[in-house]
């Protein structure tokens, strides 16, 4: 039986809802967001004091992310999501594959490279994203018409799974749609399969997303980082 997304759990199922847990800081989440372009379908956060100091290993959304993968937790990747009239967007299923450094080391295991608005990307070995952790700080509802993220429970356990193969994951393994309340916040093992619709009836829909690492890059490479 597939289960609801509030029974869902981190360990087994790679999904957690924490119900309320960003409901504090909503009122400064919002300020940021009110100073990125509305016009993008999502914004690459870097070098944002004022969100630097919520994602901290002691502060409120870094102690979410340590408690799960310890005291050397740091956000390496920060997005926020932003879904309007002009911007409404569907993604199809996936899996994370890639992640973004400061500059271009050939590394075993590392590959391949791309550019992708100017930044550089490179698919990293498996075990890397299997080490990591998604979060998704939601600063409106998401109801079953604005889009919710949707997932596939127990996918982040199959490894990186070639793309032909993804749609029977999604058939053999379900579905769920990640509901959330404005200041709930969700978890996620970073391989997780997962997709998003596009919304049946637009209401404002931010998502403040980000990805936590504890570990090092080899080989002299360095996550560019929030």
């Amino acid at each position: 039986m597939m289960p609801v997304p509030g029974a869902l759990a981190l360990r087994q199922h790679g999904a957690e809802c924490l119900q309320g847990a960003a409901r504090g800081i909503l009122p400064a989440l919002k300020a940021l967001a009110d100073v990125l372009p509305a016009e993008r379908a999502g914004s690459r956060l870097h070098g944002t004091p004022s969100l630097s100091a919520l994602l901290a290993v002691d502060a409120p959304l870094g102690r979410l992310a340590a408690a799960h993968l310890g005291a050397a937790s740091r956000p390496v990747r920060a997005l926020l999501f932003d879904k309007t009239l002009t911007t409404n967007w569907a993604l199809g299923w996936h899996q994370d594959r890639v992640i973004v450094v400061r500059e271009r080391i050939e590394t075993a295991g590392y590959g391949p490279w791309s550019i992708k608005r100017g930044l550089i990307h490179v698919a990293p070995p498996p075990e890397l994203h299997a080490a990591m952790l998604t979060m998704r700080v939601h600063l409106d509802a998401v109801p079953a018409y604005n889009a919710p993220l949707l997932v596939v429970p127990g996918s982040h356990r199959l490894g990186r799974i070639a793309e032909d193969r993804i749609a029977a994951v999604v058939r053999d393994h379900g579905s769920v749609a990640c509901l959330a309340e404005a200041g709930d916040v969700w978890l996620y093992a970073t391989p997780i399969v997962h997709a998003s619709a596009v919304a049946e009836h637009i209401g404002r829909r931010r998502v403040l997303q980000i990805d936590f690492a504890a570990e090092d890059l080899p080989n002299g490479l360095c996550w560019l980082g929030v």
